[in-house]
């Protein structure tokens, strides 16, 4: 990877940041400091969205440090660090993680919606 491929990451990763902190503040979502049983159902369904849109960015941020990380120690997307690794083994337990918690808040929002 190209130091120019570096710095550009390196922006990306910073402009997702600020996007994530911006996106996933309730302050920030419609009906914002209403009881949730005086939204009306426009403000539940752009909420529903607003959270769904910070979730998304989250995962774009977390893939694109990923991908800065793999570059930092030498790998490639495609290629797999040795089982040693320990970033490597703790990534993957990150990963299972947050595949775990996107089914419970699937399994939530089923319950809700």
């Amino acid at each position: 990877m190209h130091n120019d491929e570096k710095i550009r990451l390196s922006t990306l990763s910073d402009k997702l940041t600020d996007v994530v902190l911006e996106e996933a503040d309730p302050d920030n979502w419609p009906g914002a400091g209403k009881a949730i049983d005086a939204h009306t159902q426009q403000e539940r369904g752009d909420r529903y969205w607003f959270k769904k849109n910070a979730a998304a960015t989250l995962t774009l941020l977390t893939k694109v440090q990923t991908l800065i990380g793999l570059q930092m120690r030498g790998g490639t997307p495609g290629g797999r660090p040795s089982d040693d690794d320990e970033a490597f083994e703790l990534g993957q337990q990150v990963a299972s993680a947050e595949r775990e918690a996107e089914k419970i808040i699937a399994r939530i929002q089923k319950g809700k919606g």
